[in-house]
């Protein structure tokens, strides 16, 4: 492997066990919202759908990060911070370190998420 190329496995690596089950976690939801593609790099491992990217993750030693683009803001203890990105979007950054922080509510976040990466945000008027 190229010592420049960045792969989900790089990012894994040397990653305390419970994070390692943080990002599976991350993804069984990720892939209950449909199909994505994967854009890895060294800042993080971004997931695609057939629009755009949608979310994104970075493990960290003892916990997971990572960010969704949502066409809507809120608060919740897991969110760290919100801002707008375009007219429509708001980028969410995340933080979670058990798996119980990966609920139901989470995955509802992620399939909106997966949505944008759809295109659904290029419709209709801005969440707010």
């Amino acid at each position: 492997m190229d010592s420049d190329e960045w792969t989900v496995e790089r990012h894994l690596s040397g990653r305390p066990a419970g994070v390692v089950s943080l990002y599976q976690r991350f993804i069984e939801l990720a892939e209950g919202c449909g199909p994505f593609t994967y854009s890895v790099t060294k800042s993080a491992i971004v997931l695609k759908g057939e629009r755009r990217g949608f979310a994104g993750a970075v493990p960290k030693d003892g916990e997971l990060r990572g960010y969704m683009d949502l066409r809507r803001t809120f608060t919740d203890r897991r969110i760290v911070s919100s801002s707008p990105y375009t007219k429509r979007l708001y980028v969410l950054h995340w933080r979670v370190s058990s798996l119980d922080d990966l609920d139901d509510e989470f995955a509802g976040w992620l399939a909106e998420a997966y949505q944008v990466g759809q295109g659904a945000h290029l419709s209709g008027p801005p969440l707010r």
